[in-house]
């Protein structure tokens, strides 16, 4: 079990030292319906306060335009006091289709034009977001370990890779991020030797969306709860049958959460935050209110005998829908 009053952990072995709750970034311009982005610079902005340091954004959000959004918000912030992460690994042609590219050159115009959106000197972490089948990993990590040569990046990451791939890589340049979905309702990297992997090679593990997209938290009852344009709508574990076939887990973190008189975000960030001192999740927002709660969850203590209720309680419960779509699915865990 993690000590989880350490404010603070290691990224890695790469020398970088991030705050145990980062904040994803992903929400602010993308995927979950209407943004407001004067109340989003005010997120970042509490998140500093609040004693975060850790921020998650990526290319494909937008796209670009949560780089651009970041880039407003470090104009005015500490950099210094910062660790920027973005991720790569994707090309748009005229009508912004996206197609998987892990090749040297879209390493190279990535970060480039990463940098620029973000109006910054050098990426703190630099993640390829979805390993690329046609380009062996060897060709991409060897070309993000030239921006490392050239002071353009400080540390490489992967997104969802599987263990070989991960060993590989690894072989190439130091790893110091790993960053994959991982919840109460989504734990196979714990089953299927991707976290064992980061921990034996010292690479940090970065859960995403470790509030289940917000299902977990137990404001989500019904599909006519989220907003029209939201990408949940399309997500095989948010369609109507399989909520609330699921609203069982929702219910199942409310009634432990209230044993430790806690939010059920903050008991589901607890429990993420009390797998391992080398587990940093990333729970995104961009709502001021949302922030401060998942912000608590670092005054939340779980106990072994929580942890054993908590994973007893789970077993019993059968998740309803895959975690992406098909042809998404197709491009995890490779």
């Amino acid at each position: 079990m993690a000590d989880q009053s350490v404010a603070f952990r290691p990224l890695g072995s790469s020398g970088l030292t991030v705050s145990a709750l980062g904040l994803g970034c992903m929400g602010m311009s993308f995927a979950y319906g209407p943004t407001d982005e004067a109340e989003s610079l005010c997120v970042l902005r509490r998140y500093l306060e609040l004693g975060g340091n850790f921020l998650d954004t990526a290319e494909i959000y937008g796209p670009y335009t949560n780089e651009e959004l970041l880039g407003q918000f470090l104009r005015d912030a500490p950099r210094d006091a910062l660790v920027v992460a973005t991720k790569f690994g994707f090309r748009f042609d005229e009508n912004n289709v996206r197609t998987v590219d892990g090749s040297p050159a879209n390493v190279r115009r990535a970060c480039d034009a990463s940098l620029g959106r973000l109006g910054i000197d050098v990426i703190d972490l630099f993640y390829q977001h979805r390993v690329d089948p046609k380009v062996p990993i060897e060709e991409t990590v060897g070309a993000m370990s030239e921006l490392v040569t050239a002071g353009k990046v400080r540390a490489l990451g992967l997104s969802e890779a599987n263990p070989e791939t991960l060993r590989r890589a690894a072989k190439v340049h130091p790893i110091a991020a790993l960053q994959s979905e991982y919840s109460l309702w989504s734990r196979e990297v714990s089953v299927n030797g991707v976290l064992s992997t980061c921990r034996e090679l010292g690479i940090g593990f970065v859960p995403y969306s470790p509030l289940g997209r917000g299902f977990l938290t137990g404001t989500i009852q019904k599909v006519s709860d989220l907003e029209p344009t939201d990408w949940r709508r399309t997500n095989p574990r948010f369609t109507e049958e399989s909520l609330q076939n699921n609203l069982e887990l929702a219910a199942a973190v409310k009634e432990l959460a209230a044993k430790k008189d806690c939010s059920p975000a903050q008991f589901a960030l607890a429990w993420v935050l009390a797998q391992g001192n080398d587990v940093i999740p990333i729970p995104g927002t961009k709502r001021m209110r949302y922030l401060e709660d998942n912000m608590g969850a670092l005054a939340v203590r779980l106990s072994e005998s929580d942890l054993e209720e908590t994973d007893v309680r789970f077993r019993e419960i059968k998740v309803a829908g895959e975690r992406y779509t098909p042809e998404m699915m197709a491009m995890v865990n490779r």
